[in-house]
């Protein structure tokens, strides 16, 4: 038990340190399908999980991978959401909590893929000449306000869903900044780690006293996974943004298909 938890945490903490967040995607399903844990009490563990790794990955990237602005803003506003999705949590059946992921990953995986594709066809299209006239269109900067609901309205929904889903929020904290924000993948995967960690920590304190933690899987888990999430900075800074976000979708794809099957075909 001890080993297989430790070697499950390398796997996760590679995913998280390379692709800035996904560990609560392959943490939950783990815990519950590998392990036997319950869908409550895996989501708790997994907050506990992620949010240390998270951790690894942030003290890695201090110098200049992190929006600190974004992520602080995230973070804060992320606290009253994740307190009332850990609330949520405790009084939602089992498959309702794990169809639900299944569903918002294979939402979030299809918004990155078209994302991609759309950015991919502009840059084919953009010529060297940046005048506006038959080059890369004129791009102006968003109103301060319309920026400022877009942090809000993304920091509040991932915030509740980290605390109801027992996830970092990594999966929905990278498409929010690349997509909504605008934010480059290598900078977002920074971002992100900082989001989860904030997260991480105000779902487990609202989830105190409610359930019990198994720690003879939780920290092995854990150790394994900060050890890899922090050496897998190099990973990230070897491939392109575009790589990135596409093997984060991948991912997506292939851990909600499986959790959705099995919940299916459990009803």
């Amino acid at each position: 038990m001890i080993a297989a938890a430790a070697g499950l945490g390398l796997l996760i903490g590679l995913v998280m340190g390379g692709l800035g967040g996904g560990g609560g995607v392959l943490v939950v399903p783990a815990l519950v399908y590998l392990l036997g844990q319950s869908a409550q009490d895996a989501t708790t563990g997994s907050v506990v999980i992620v949010g240390v790794a998270a951790v690894g990955g942030v003290l890695t990237r201090v110098r200049g991978g992190i929006d600190w602005r974004t992520g602080l803003s995230f973070g804060a506003l992320g606290i009253p959401g994740a307190y009332l999705g850990a609330r949520l949590n405790q009084h939602v059946a089992q498959p309702v909590v794990l169809l639900s992921f299944a569903t918002l990953t294979l939402l979030t995986a299809t918004g990155l893929l078209l994302d991609t594709r759309r950015r991919t066809a502009a840059d084919c299209c953009r010529t060297p000449a940046g005048d506006g006239a038959g080059g890369a269109p004129l791009r102006t900067l968003p109103p301060r306000l319309h920026t400022a609901a877009k942090v809000v309205g993304c920091g509040l929904a991932v915030g509740f869903l980290t605390g109801f889903l027992g996830v970092g929020g990594g999966f929905l904290v990278v498409p929010a900044l690349v997509i909504v924000l605008r934010m480059p993948m290598r900078l977002a995967v920074g971002t992100s780690l900082m989001i989860i960690m904030l997260n991480s920590a105000s779902s487990f304190a609202s989830r105190l006293g409610a359930v019990s933690l198994d720690w003879r899987v939780i920290v092995p888990f854990t150790v394994g996974a900060v050890l890899s999430c922090v050496a897998a900075k190099s990973l990230a800074h070897r491939l392109s943004g575009t790589t990135l976000t596409r093997a984060f979708a991948i991912l997506l794809i292939a851990v909600g298909a499986f959790v959705a099957v099995q919940n299916v075909l459990a009803l």
